[in-house]
């Protein structure tokens, strides 16, 4: 089912990263963590679509996202980049595998932090954060996602991963086997990965390989 819906904010939060606040159709529900397809409601524009994740609180009345813009080729995050309030989105049916299971470590790389923002948001409103921890890899320092908010709801539990980037204050290594072994020290937990695809790949193989079961992973599908 389509829904077509007016933008009510949108501004950049990092240099490469978009926020969008958009009315919210009625009856329109979801899991924290899930997405959507979404389009552009102009020509030329309906029919293609992309997945982003809901950012906000499932209680709230409008929707949001966060959209990261490839500028280095036409598509939708880059028309998106020229498309503000007033103009208008088609949203889809809601659909995603990530979902909170029960405490545990996210691991995340760049944008794939989208679908744990509103599982985040959800369990700090519940006082319920306790016993997770994000582990969150980035190019650059520039590139952090909401870095303030996820420093507050999880303080000491949130672990910068800064791979291009020397930088005082953060760590600078990629998250690899040897990296999961160091920082890690309970296997038998959740693990909730999400990311580049080669990202999610080589972070599975290795946590599998450490042996951490199927069962306990939640990646997207």
């Amino acid at each position: 089912m389509k829904h077509i819906v007016k933008i009510l904010e949108s501004y950049f939060i990092t240099h490469d990263v978009k926020y969008f606040k958009v009315q919210r159709p009625k009856g329109y529900k979801f899991t924290p963590g899930q997405g959507t397809d979404i389009s552009i409601n102009k020509p030329g524009w309906e029919d293609k679509k992309r997945a982003f994740t809901f950012a906000n609180l499932p209680a709230r009345r409008y929707l949001e996202f966060m959209i990261k813009i490839y500028r280095d080729h036409p598509g939708v995050t880059k028309e998106l980049s020229k498309t503000n309030s007033n103009a208008e989105l088609i949203l889809h049916d809601v659909f995603g595998a990530i979902q909170y299971k029960g405490p545990g470590v996210f691991l995340a790389a760049g944008s794939g932090i989208t679908p744990f923002i509103a599982i985040f948001r959800d369990l700090y409103k519940k006082k319920q954060l306790k016993g997770n921890r994000l582990i969150y890899s980035n190019k650059t320092v520039d590139d952090i996602i909401l870095g303030p908010e996820l420093l507050l709801m999880l303080k000491t539990n949130f672990m910068n991963v800064i791979t291009r980037q020397h930088t005082i204050g953060f760590v600078g290594h990629r998250i690899d086997r040897r990296f999961l072994i160091g920082q890690i020290a309970d296997f038998n937990q959740h693990f909730y990965v999400c990311g580049p695809e080669s990202f999610v790949k080589s972070i599975t193989r290795d946590l599998l390989d450490l042996g951490v079961t199927p069962n306990s992973l939640v990646i997207e599908e």
